[in-house]
């Protein structure tokens, strides 16, 4: 990339962010490096952009007056890096895709596998987080895309991708490991592993429509880590079926009484705004 305009993504993120730290992990360089570049530009242009103190930064008179030049210069960048894309034929390129561990697992090769048929010289860098992370991360520009629950933010352009059942994990051992459905009133009789991290889970909405206070003894993200628990005879749980295809454990796996399901969906920022690469991706998605 040409250095001009790394300075000017620099300048536009550290604004936008109010914080060189900031902008460096979303810019994957250093603070120091993102401070100097911005020190070059106030330098090259003769003025101040920003005012440094401890609780951040923030644009000066001439640093507001030159931001939507620089942000100019930047949006015109992407669409002639993505014209010159189209001219080479996708002989290269990056896609950052955010998403969660189920999709990484069993969704995300598949549709990779089939793309690089097509296009085998594009990289790809997989961010795994919660639902709230990855939202964070496409409002900054840190992944281009990502699966995420549906609904998500109103300002993200969603595509639907698949409806994911809900389903009660027991051990092998458990007194209702022979019934037909699982009752949700049984879920509070039980010591109960939560699956959740910052954001309500599907389980806890499930949990809260039925008005069931379970006896959540554990709550983790890990979805591995719940059914090694349930298989140790720690508790039961409510995982999507996703991530309950090809395991290891040793455990029970039955519906519910009740329907319960997660919508899961591809987000970005903007369509128009994406690289060619994404946009031959996401055909495949």
């Amino acid at each position: 990339m040409d250095t001009n305009i790394q300075k000017y993504m620099a300048f536009i993120k550290t604004v936008e962010h109010r914080s060189f730290t900031k902008a460096a992990e979303i810019l994957n360089y250093s603070q120091s490096g993102v401070s100097r570049m911005i020190n070059d530009l106030e330098k090259e242009w003769s003025v101040s952009l920003l005012e440094r103190s401890r609780t951040g930064v923030r644009l000066t008179s001439d640093g507001l007056m030159l931001l939507p030049y620089a942000q100019s210069v930047c949006d015109a960048f992407q669409k002639l890096q993505t014209q010159i894309d189209e001219l080479k034929g996708l002989q290269s390129g990056l896609i950052r895709i955010g998403t969660f561990s189920s999709i990484a697992t069993h969704r995300i090769p598949g549709i990779i596998k089939d793309f690089q048929k097509k296009y085998p010289n594009i990289e790809y860098e997989l961010l795994l987080g919660d639902y709230a992370e990855i939202e964070n991360w496409i409002q900054e520009g840190r992944v281009d895309c990502g699966f995420i629950r549906l609904p998500t933010r109103p300002e993200f352009e969603t595509t639907f991708f698949e409806q994911d059942k809900m389903l009660a994990v027991l051990p092998e051992d458990h007194p209702l490991a022979d019934c037909e459905r699982f009752p949700v009133n049984a879920l509070c009789d039980y010591p109960f592993i939560l699956l959740e991290k910052g954001t309500k889970s599907e389980a806890s909405k499930l949990l809260d429509k039925y008005n069931i206070k379970p006896q959540i003894h554990f709550t983790t993200w890990d979805d591995y880590a719940i059914m090694s628990m349930v298989e140790s005879g720690m508790g039961i749980s409510i995982l999507p079926e996703l991530i309950l295809q090809r395991i290891p454990y040793r455990i029970v796996v039955k519906e519910l009484e009740v329907s319960a399901y997660r919508k899961i969906g591809i987000a970005l920022k903007s369509k128009k705004s994406m690289s060619l690469a994404v946009k031959r991706f996401l055909e495949y998605v």
